[in-house]
């Protein structure tokens, strides 16, 4: 499996390439080609277009949760599709829980993906699950996050409307995660995390079997956290040990020190690629 991040908050130095508030990954994988979010604008194909990834080719489309940082950039994409020459026949898998297409804001703001059914059916097909849900052999979405601790996704974000209409806190339940099976230990790969990092490891763990973590990457969603959920989240995975950690994206600078107290804490930003087994 080949990882490349086509888009977070910051950029590695000298490669000259374009961060935005936002996440999109390139996978590669059994001759599959997969996006994990498209950000907020067209910046991750700018990226792409330099990184020498070629995104008519993409099969699968996977939405973290619908937020706008991490889904707007899909219509910049059904766009550049209609500029070029791929047919309507290639069809794209787009996999997303369910409440990732509903309306979110935060106060005045629409804060949720920005969906019209009409034109992206032109090339997408919708698989919308709650359930944990295999892509390829190894590479499996997890679907909705059980959240057994005591600690993370304890308050709302934002607002959504419950089946009635009405406008009740956002705790995004649709947030998710992929999860790569390799030789050598599961590699978690997230959006924002907003169902909190050590739930989704856990999750994975329990879906899988699979005991042994190499690599955790993604959003771990720890910008300003309070002092308690940094030293609980550090201790928790402490724990678990993964091998390596690459916290980006909604997560500052206290958290990565905070959480290389306890584990491994790597580098990351756009035009770094990952390989694993």
């Amino acid at each position: 499996m080949r990882l490349t991040v086509l888009l977070d908050n910051n950029t590695l130095i000298d490669r000259y390439l374009v961060g935005e508030p936002g996440v999109c990954y390139h996978i590669d994988i059994d001759g599959r080609q997969i996006l994990l979010d498209t950000g907020y604008s067209d910046v991750f194909m700018q990226n792409a277009d330099i990184l020498g990834i070629d995104l008519k080719q993409v099969d699968t489309i996977v939405l973290s949760h619908g937020h706008n940082d991490h889904t707007w950039g899909l219509g910049h994409l059904m766009q550049y599709f209609d500029r070029t020459d791929r047919s309507v026949e290639q069809r794209i898998q787009l996999i997303a829980h369910p409440d990732a297409f509903a309306p979110k804001f935060h106060g005045n703001k629409i804060i949720g993906a920005n969906y019209p059914q009409d034109c992206y059916s032109n090339y997408l097909d919708k698989v919308e699950t709650k359930q944990p849900y295999y892509i390829t052999d190894n590479l499996l979405f997890l679907g909705e996050i059980e959240r057994t601790n005591d600690f993370e996704a304890q308050r709302p974000v934002g607002q959504t409307k419950d089946c009635c209409g009405n406008l009740v806190g956002d705790y995004v339940l649709d947030d998710s995660a992929l999860v790569y099976i390799s030789p050598e230990g599961l590699v978690v790969i997230s959006g924002c995390s907003h169902s909190g990092i050590c739930n989704i490891v856990d999750y994975a763990i329990s879906v899988t079997g699979e005991q042994r973590v190499l690599a955790v990457i993604g959003g771990f969603h720890l910008q300003n956290a309070s002092e308690t959920l940094m030293n609980r989240t550090a201790e928790h995975l402490g724990r678990i040990q993964p091998e390596r950690l690459y916290p980006c994206h909604c997560t500052d600078l206290n958290a990565k020190i905070a959480l290389a107290r306890t584990t491994n804490v790597n580098e990351v930003g756009v035009g770094k690629v990952f390989e694993f087994a």
